[in-house]
């Protein structure tokens, strides 16, 4: 458990890239392997509520998208790259191993040198783990104002998990199944500004939250990357969706309980939900174990897909752009990620 009593979530910002790639186009490409199964064209739709997500440009690396949406929440923000202490990258996409991300994106937003940076990852949660470590770093006093970025680019795993189901010979249902978790991610990138109350103007009051793991499920989703660290270097992953949904979800409930009774909130009192957005089957059963009522979620995964760490504060940062919350809403922030690890944070907005 975490409590913030001087910390502002005070600015978002988000990049979005052009080519825009159906749930139907992928399905087209697909076609040998669903005549095989015998499947029909609609069903990627049909199981996620996904109709289409988007990829950057060919040669667009992490840190390129991550400097753009870094660049975007400085100026929501009214800031400076000389007014941030500190940038942590947060995305599972990553430039290269060594160095940190981070390092370029801090070298092109043109960050002081007194500024550090480093990188976090962890699956889908990586950019609440950011916020919460820079929220700390300001309570502690080490820091003002800090900026949390992530740029996740899925071209290179859409792209090898497509080559690999026409590919491979002998290909099960199994594997299908397995494989199909893939397609549904999405390419985006976003950043906050989270600061000091003294130097907020927003007033956007951070006031803590809960984790909690269950890392007994960690093997139901694993993803692997050559050593190329190109912008399409290939990419795979495995997932066992339906366990993971279920571990997940029951995951969620005990953090829910928690993070109600430690900002002695109930649902009354919650004005506003932003989760992670995976598709419909699983946003729908997030909010049923939780007790919630699903009409208070934004979702964007029918038009993004699954923006993995991007996810959440980028349907926040379009949520609040598209329908302010009024002053004082009480806002929960619901993420979750594969290992399986769960954050959920409250904000006063």
């Amino acid at each position: 458990m975490f409590g913030y009593r001087q910390v502002c979530i005070e600015a978002l910002g988000y990049a979005l890239p052009e080519e825009v790639v159906t749930s139907e186009q992928l399905e087209g490409e697909l076609a040998p392997v669903y005549e095989r199964f015998g499947l029909h064209v609609g069903r990627l739709e049909l199981m996620t509520g996904i109709r289409k997500r988007r990829f950057w440009a060919p040669g667009t690396m992490p840190s390129d998208a991550a400097t753009r949406a870094g660049r975007a929440a400085l100026e929501n923000a009214n800031l400076s790259p000389g007014d941030i202490d500190a940038l942590v990258f947060t995305a599972v996409s990553r430039d290269c191993l060594e160095p940190a991300t981070a390092s370029v994106v801090h070298h092109q937003l043109g960050l002081p040198r007194r500024a550090a940076f480093f990188d976090i990852s962890n699956a889908c949660l990586g950019f609440l783990n950011g916020i919460v470590t820079v929220a700390n770093m300001i309570e502690l006093g080490q820091i003002r104002r800090g900026l949390v970025v992530a740029g996740e680019s899925s071209r290179p795993l859409v792209r090898t998990t497509i080559r690999h189901l026409l590919e491979s010979p002998n290909l099960t249902r199994a594997e299908l199944k397995q494989a199909f978790a893939s397609l549904t991610i999405g390419s985006g990138a976003a950043g906050a500004v989270v600061c000091h109350e003294s130097v907020s103007k927003s007033r956007h009051r951070l006031l803590g939250g809960v984790s909690r793991a269950a890392s007994e499920h960690n093997e139901l989703c694993r993803g692997s990357g050559d050593s190329g660290f190109s912008a399409d270097a290939a990419m795979t992953m495995r997932t066992d969706a339906e366990l993971l949904l279920e571990g997940g979800c029951e995951l969620a409930a005990e953090t829910w309980k928690e993070f109600k009774a430690h900002l002695e909130w109930d649902e009354f009192d919650i004005g506003r939900t932003y989760c992670h957005q995976v598709g419909s089957v699983h946003r729908d059963r997030l909010y049923a174990a939780l007790g919630l009522d699903g009409a208070r979620d934004f979702s964007t995964f029918e038009f993004l897909g699954n923006v993995g760490s991007v996810s959440l504060p980028l349907t926040l940062a379009m949520g609040v752009e598209r329908d302010p919350p009024a002053t004082g809403t009480n806002v929960a922030l619901l993420g979750i990620g594969s290992g399986l690890c769960c954050v959920m944070l409250g904000v006063r907005w």
